[in-house]
């Protein structure tokens, strides 16, 4: 049986993510872009209205599959701490790439800016559910919440110098240090 046609605008958004994971942000133009990916200025424009909404649309994208990729973590490992871990892994792989884009527009977000007001949700309630479901398992659910809400933060931050310094070592140990930190904290 074959797969349904996709929305034209939803292929062009994955490739637009391929350029982006291969070739980097920054200041990248509409033109740029279009030319990279195969495509028209006039056609990004269609599908996205300008460079912060196709931004808006890969971030989107990037917390849509990395949230499942917190579910996968979760589902694979019976202690959400070891999942935590695992996940880690898996952001820290993609953080090169990703991470710049992703504190960009969470700046545009904290400014109020209209284009990303969406992402103040899309930038944090994956995550949030994700570990809150996790560590429900183990914890009363008033502590779940809280402590989901110390490893978005933890890892945010680590990810964050991570990416600024380049230094996964560091980061690996920071990580290594909380993870200890949690597990005491639901042993209890």
């Amino acid at each position: 049986m074959s797969q349904p046609a996709r929305h034209p605008r939803e292929v062009l958004l994955d490739r637009i993510i391929d350029w982006f994971a291969a070739n980097g942000v920054l200041d990248t133009s509409m033109r740029t872009l279009a030319a990279g990916v195969g495509t028209s200025n006039r056609m990004l424009n269609y599908h996205f209205g300008s460079r912060e909404q196709l931004l808006a649309a890969v971030i989107s994208r990037v917390c849509e599959v990395e949230g499942a990729a917190l579910t996968e973590c979760l589902a694979a490992e019976a202690d959400p701490v070891d999942a935590g871990r695992t996940y880690w892994e898996h952001a820290a792989d993609t953080a090169a790439v990703f991470a710049p884009l992703f504190y960009e527009l969470s700046a545009h977000a904290m400014y109020g800016k209209p284009y990303a007001e969406q992402l103040r949700t899309v930038l944090t309630d994956a995550w949030l559910s994700g570990f809150t479901a996790g560590y429900a398992r183990v914890t009363t659910a008033e502590h779940a919440v809280r402590l989901a809400r110390l490893s978005l933060a933890v890892g945010r931050g680590v990810l964050f110098e991570v990416a600024l310094t380049g230094d996964r070592a560091a980061g690996e140990t920071a990580i290594d240090e909380f993870t200890e930190l949690v597990r005491a904290a639901v042993s209890r």
